[in-house]
């Protein structure tokens, strides 16, 4: 089969959906593999990087859309690229379809086979493509809300860790999966007072296991949610329901009643966000205000630290990448459940309910396809 790499286009964007070695290891499979000009410079990877491994170098996009049966792509397709997805054509990335209708009904029209990283899922309900870049999102997440709780940057001038003395600040984080425990070790290491909320019991027997002292778990709930963002100096959106648009969990009077200079992250706004007063922001341009609580609501924020990113992508995705390539996308999906379950849009249908949900649109199994 024939692999594109495409760069991405997105703005602030720097991740490449494989690195050199991962281009290498799909041509030792036997596969061809197009690299577009450029696409790994952002991630510290230059185009002789890639030709050293055996990847073929192309001017720009179109050659990579004309030729490529397969284009793995970090992110989804822009405006401009819509018309040059062909009939019957994989395209394999991060799609997060239930934010975006427009993406949804190009990716319709294109009649291309759409497989989204963030839905392929595993037996156990693990979804093995997504883990990776909510570890770095998790982390990121308390880098952040630290960073704009400096006066400076417009936050109530608290240390999160505090100091002898003084107490530390309040962390309060939405949602206990990877990207909420990742935040909350973060947030620990620094001395933290971080309180994290679920609604699964069982997690929270687990987090309770497995945390330090200064981590305290707490069924979530309205009314416990509306007492905790009063007190809290930064809140944590770290809320995922797969292939699915986002609750709004913290409501605009919840904000109102924040502290000023209080720090709003809100890692899920690529489904659409977790906050009623999120929108979606750039790392050029991270934040905003709304009654005097910042916001951070960056799409990508892995893409801030695309080295750790890129390798840690590849590392996930290659051996999806090397099933699909070898066997075609139907058979890959016959044999293997995980790659059926990144089934978003194929051949002009819907195809994963959560997407089909989130704009009233018709819903066809991928079992009908195959």
């Amino acid at each position: 089969m024939i692999i594109g790499i495409l760069k991405e286009t997105k703005v602030d964007e720097n991740r490449v959906a494989i690195t050199p070695e991962g281009a290498e290891i799909a041509m030792n499979h036997g596969h061809t593999v197009l690299v577009e000009n450029d696409a790994g410079v952002g991630s510290g990877l230059e185009n002789v990087d890639y030709t050293a491994h055996g990847a073929e170098i192309v001017a720009g996009p179109t050659e990579i859309f004309a030729r490529a049966d397969m284009i793995l792509r970090v992110k989804e397709p822009q405006p401009a690229e819509y018309r040059a997805l062909r009939d019957g054509q994989v395209y394999f990335s991060y799609l997060h379809l239930a934010a975006s209708a427009e993406v949804t009904q190009a990716l319709i029209k294109s009649n291309a086979v759409c497989i989204a990283y963030e839905t392929i899922q595993k037996a156990d309900g693990s979804l093995p493509l997504l883990i990776p870049m909510s570890e770095i999102a998790g982390q990121m997440a308390v880098q952040e809300g630290a960073k704009y709780l400096e006066m400076a940057q417009g936050g109530d001038g608290v240390l999160l860790g505090g100091v002898p003395g003084v107490d530390p600040g309040i962390v309060v984080i939405i949602g206990g999966g990877v990207v909420g425990i990742n935040a909350a070790k973060r947030a620990c290491g620094l001395g933290a007072k971080v309180y994290i909320l679920d609604i699964n019991l069982d997690r929270l027997r687990y987090l309770s296991d497995v945390m330090p002292n200064n981590c305290f778990t707490v069924m979530s709930s309205p009314s416990t949610l509306r007492a905790l963002v009063k007190k809290a100096d930064v809140v944590i959106g770290a809320v995922l329901i797969p292939g699915s648009p986002t609750p709004k969990l913290v409501t605009r009077n919840m904000v109102k009643s924040m502290k000023r200079g209080a720090v709003l992250i809100d890692v899920s706004i690529d489904q659409g966000g977790c906050f009623e007063t999120s929108h979606e922001t750039t790392h050029a341009r991270p934040i905003y205000v709304v009654d005097e609580v910042v916001h951070y609501a960056v799409s990508n924020m892995p893409g801030a630290v695309p080295r750790t990113a890129t390798m840690a992508l590849t590392n996930a995705t290659l051996p999806y990448v090397l099933h699909i390539a070898a066997n075609g996308w139907q058979q890959a999906m016959r044999d293997n459940p995980d790659i059926k379950f990144g089934a978003n849009v194929v051949k002009g249908k819907v195809t994963y309910k959560g997407v089909a949900d989130a704009f009233g649109l018709a819903y066809t199994p991928i079992e009908q396809l195959l």
